[in-house]
């Protein structure tokens, strides 16, 4: 199984992050992914747009007319088995 080790990466050099890994002497191939700081701008309006969407939700009052109680009792209705 693989492990994978946090390190930061300056000078050409790493430095280990919490777990390190027991390497001795030897001289490791390493493979690092640089990960960007910035994120998509997709990504960094997400929760935004999710809040203007819940809010309309509760404006709108389209679950106003559900009876929950009997939602769940419908919802956890018997139903026959396939095969039995």
């Amino acid at each position: 199984m693989l492990k994978t080790f946090k390190a930061f990466l300056q000078d050409g050099r790493l430095e280990w992050i919490g777990d390190r890994p027991d390497l001795g002497n030897e001289r490791l191939q390493v493979y690092v992914t640089v990960l960007e700081n910035d994120t998509d701008p997709i990504l960094k309006t997400r929760g935004q747009r999710m809040s203007e969407v819940l809010e309309h939700l509760a404006t709108a009052q389209g679950l106003e007319g559900i009876d929950p109680v009997q939602w769940q009792q419908e919802i956890r209705r018997d139903r026959s088995l396939p095969g039995r």
